[in-house]
């Protein structure tokens, strides 16, 4: 695939899909560009300062006059996207600007919605990285390699290989990987 190199933007365990984009912002049209870009602007809108990991103070994820974040990586606590069925969360995260999330673990749901809506990279850490990546810090992933590099410390962290779910995102989700591959 190829290396994402980004700022990273750190959260706490058990984020949930009302957290990543609540409820009263999915009005929006997921076609019309004028209005999917809302997505963007309030995705995270629902975290509180308290579990985000942020510090003092708080640092928007998104900035209020833009519609995308100056973040491309999340590195969350375990249990990532539980809660409800919403396909939007994955959505509005890559509206916002995200190519991958980096977390011990995911709600099923979530993990199943970024991967065939070919929204985000949702890789596995080996061990919970949040308490040791700050919000901000740069970081880049090399999807060939399954390794993330994070460079103020200058520490290499193996993350969990993705297998056949790179070629799925890759080709924008299991309908076009379908496609792409024949296999309807």
């Amino acid at each position: 695939m190829k290396k994402i190199v980004g700022k990273a933007f750190v959260l706490g365990d058990d984020i949930d899909t009302d957290q990543i984009i609540p409820a009263e912002h999915l009005v929006y049209s997921l076609d019309k560009p004028e209005e999917k870009k809302f997505y963007g602007r309030f995705a995270l809108s629902g975290v509180p300062d308290s579990v985000s990991g942020l510090p003092e103070g708080g640092i928007p994820f998104t900035q209020p006059d833009k519609f995308e974040s100056d973040f491309q990586i999340i590195v969350a606590g375990k249990n990532f996207g539980c809660g409800s069925s919403r396909e939007h969360a994955p959505f509005a995260l890559q509206v916002a600007g995200i190519k991958a999330v980096i977390a011990p673990g995911y709600a099923r749901i979530f993990y199943r919605n970024a991967i065939d809506g070919g929204f985000l990279i949702p890789y596995e850490c080996f061990e919970s990285l949040n308490g040791t990546i700050k919000t901000g810090d740069e970081l880049e992933i090399d999807t060939d390699l399954d390794l993330l590099h994070h460079k103020a410390s200058d520490k290499q962290y193996p993350l969990r290989p993705l297998g056949d779910v790179a070629d799925i995102v890759e080709a924008g989700g299991i309908f076009e990987y379908a496609r792409k591959n024949k296999m309807f």
